[in-house]
């Protein structure tokens, strides 16, 4: 079954998360994964999302392979250089 990482995010820091950004280029199609998804909030029909925070959606052909991409050393990695540039948040919808 399809998987998605479906990802929000504040960025705080831009010049620290761009360092990130580059970290992770191209990483999730080595695990299958395919953008759907990328792009900042242009409206709010509900709830209290601000304008501007990113919305990333990520297909991968299965769990495991969403779960493999980010349980990866080279993400793990990249995660780490994200730390205190933004406020993220991903869930894992399987359909």
């Amino acid at each position: 079954m399809p998987a998605y990482l479906v990802g929000t995010v504040r960025i705080t820091d831009p010049e620290r998360f761009a360092a990130y950004g580059a970290a992770i280029k191209g990483l999730s199609a080595e695990f299958g994964g395919e953008p759907v998804v990328g792009g900042a909030v242009a409206k709010v029909f509900e709830g209290d999302s601000p304008l501007g925070e990113r919305v990333v959606v990520t297909r991968f052909p299965s769990e495991a392979e969403a779960t493999a991409y980010m349980t990866s050393p080279r993400y793990l990695e990249a995660k780490a250089l994200r730390a205190g540039a933004a406020e993220v948040e991903i869930r894992l919808v399987v359909v």
